[in-house]
């Protein structure tokens, strides 16, 4: 096949282009190369989407396959325009962030979405569902139902993870392995986790290219308790020591954030509002060949990739810091040696 992919540098672009090579696929990345090379094997066109003709490189070749990794519906809006005649599967990558409902356990892809993004431009990630959705709606109007794969991704993991957010607690717990310190952990033992490793994600995508399959998946992890998650995480870290289990109020009131970014703790969704973010169905995808390898094989491949990081990243995108960690079970402390004074 000839595959053309808009991106291909960064993480999960790079894991396309690579699997597609590996599988014998002539790779074109189409990219502004700020994030990197193309992968080996793949052809790296320098443009800027943005800009008036970004595709004329591209856009009068026969393409395979085409897959977007846009979240700005100005980009895909040119990229359809250019390409989606140009193609035999236009595949773009949205997100299980489209949905306006996080509250309901098991969704599948029926579920309610968003309204549109009526800008060309995501103004802050606080847009980023209705700005895939626009891109959704997009895709399928210009390459129509049988032409457009549309594949709502959840959170994706594995070596490489730079945002942190799969690589967080089997590095904190192999740290405090070695430390003897105590991990802070959420108390919210059903919350449901979804992780899908950037491998299996990546093979399926070429894989359904190759197949042509069209039409509308999610494609997340399997469900799996955060309990579970943390056990097993433990067990990839050979950590045995203390855990400091803390309410999502205790939490809230130090400052700490759900979810991603500085200060906070990964895979924790305080709010019940988003009980159902991350159990959302991927039978469908399954059904249509998704393949996804055992959590505790994710998690220790990321954690043997963060061990090697060279060189380590001067601050996370995603977790507490030691210091950070340090200060809150201080305060834990003190506020359960109050607590034993007053009785």
């Amino acid at each position: 096949m000839r595959i053309l992919i808009l991106g291909g540098t960064a993480w999960l672009g790079g894991h396309l282009a690579e699997t597609a090579h590996a599988a014998g696929h002539d790779v074109t990345c189409l990219a502004r190369g700020t994030s990197g090379p193309a992968p080996r094997g793949a052809r790296l066109v320098k443009a800027d989407r943005g800009q008036p003709g970004a595709y004329d490189e591209v856009m009068d070749q026969r393409w395979d396959a085409v897959i977007d990794l846009s979240r700005q519906p100005g980009q895909v809006r040119s990229a359809a325009a250019a390409l989606a005649k140009a193609c035999s599967t236009f595949i773009f990558i949205s997100s299980t962030n489209v949905y306006a409902d996080h509250q309901a356990l098991d969704q599948d892809e029926s579920a309610a979405l968003l309204p549109p993004l009526q800008s060309e431009v995501m103004a802050s990630m606080e847009q980023y569902g209705q700005a895939k959705v626009a891109c959704e709606q997009i895709v399928r109007d210009a390459a129509g139902a049988d032409r457009a794969l549309i594949l709502r991704v959840g959170l994706i993991g594995g070596p490489g993870d730079e945002f942190d957010r799969s690589g967080y607690w089997p590095l904190r717990f192999a740290r405090a392995a070695r430390s003897g310190r105590r991990v802070l952990v959420p108390d919210v033992p059903q919350l449901a986790t979804q992780l899908i490793d950037v491998r299996d994600l990546a093979a399926w995508i070429i894989d359904c290219a190759r197949r042509g399959v069209v039409g509308i998946f999610n494609a997340t992890g399997e469900t799996t308790s955060f309990e579970e998650h943390i056990e097993i995480a433990r067990r990839v870290a050979k950590h045995r020591g203390p855990v400091a289990f803390v309410s999502s109020e205790w939490l809230l009131g130090q400052g700490v954030a759900a979810w991603m970014g500085p200060k906070s703790l990964p895979l924790w969704l305080p709010a019940a509002d988003y009980a159902g973010f991350c159990a959302r169905s991927s039978r469908a995808a399954v059904g249509a060949g998704l393949s996804r390898r055992a959590l505790a094989a994710t998690l220790e491949d990321t954690l043997n990739w963060d061990l090697h990081r060279n060189p380590p990243p001067a601050a996370r995108r995603a977790g507490l810091s030691d210091e950070e960690e340090e200060l809150l079970v201080a305060a834990l402390d003190k506020r359960s040696a109050q607590s034993t004074e007053l009785q």
